[in-house]
């Protein structure tokens, strides 16, 4: 697994700030930059945090390509609404070789994990099939149709293949852009980063938020699952009774980040 963060918004603790600032000061737009050092950057965002005050922080956005994951992880990533992704397509992407991703419990298990990787193969070789099957029909459709044999074959190609992915497995490999506001970023780390969370989409919520630490270290501070960003669980009967887990793996983050400065 792979995450990039492309690009971001210049200065977001900055400009957080000065969205706060214009909230809870008489400061209008030619001063609203006025002695704003870090002291009062962190005081403002420390601020907006402790009153749950959530809208400033919608003025910064982040955008990460992300790489490795299964197409189990996009289905559960889009379920996140206020983002924008641009995802690898099926329909116009032949896959001669796919690549999947394998879950560790399957991988750990030696009968698992071949059983699982002889149904991939099954999948390379019947999604072959398939396209080989539909193409020269196709062909024959678009010649027809009065397109030259050049464009035929390539339309033919494509309209093949859209078909023929719906033997590929969720587990399929598949790439994404991802642009997040950091409010919506602040919510998907509180459900994706919590122990109940898929291991997956967990493993790139934490990449995403090491990523996001470097370069808005105070409005980032305190994200994460309930337990860490609220001292408490929300999830009730369905609490995972582990926050130690969490906790840890954010103080390893934390020095990482901290010993590469």
């Amino acid at each position: 697994m792979k995450v990039e963060l492309l690009a971001y918004t210049p200065n977001p603790d900055y400009v957080v700030a000065m969205s706060a600032k214009l909230c809870y000061s008489k400061t209008g737009v030619d001063n609203i930059r006025d002695n704003l050092d870090d002291e009062k950057v962190q005081k403002f965002i420390s601020h907006l945090t402790s009153i749950g005050h959530q809208s400033p922080i919608e003025h910064v956005s982040f955008t990460f390509a992300i790489e490795g994951i299964s197409r189990v992880c996009t289905h559960q990533l889009v379920r996140h609404r206020i983002a924008s992704y641009s995802q690898q397509s099926q329909r116009y992407v032949k896959l001669e070789q796919f690549e999947y991703i394998i879950p560790p419990q399957i991988a750990e298990n030696e009968k698992a994990r071949e059983i699982f990787i002889k149904s991939m193969e099954d999948d390379q070789k019947a999604y072959d099939k398939i396209v080989d099957e539909l193409i020269e029909g196709n062909v024959k459709y678009f010649i027809e149709e009065g397109y030259t044999e050049k464009q035929a074959k390539s339309m033919a190609e494509k309209k093949s293949i859209e078909d023929a992915r719906y033997v590929f497995p969720n587990a399929c490999e598949t790439k994404i852009v991802v642009t997040m506001n950091a409010r919506t970023l602040m919510n998907f780390f509180e459900h994706r980063i919590c122990e109940r969370a898929q291991w997956e989409i967990k493993e790139m919520a934490y990449l995403m938020l090491e990523e996001v630490k470097k370069t808005a270290p105070n409005l980032f501070k305190n994200a994460g699952p309930s337990c860490i960003s609220r001292n408490k669980c929300k999830e009730g009967a369905m609490s995972c009774r582990h926050p130690e887990i969490p906790k840890t793996r954010m103080e390893e983050m934390d020095r990482k980040i901290k010993d590469n400065l």
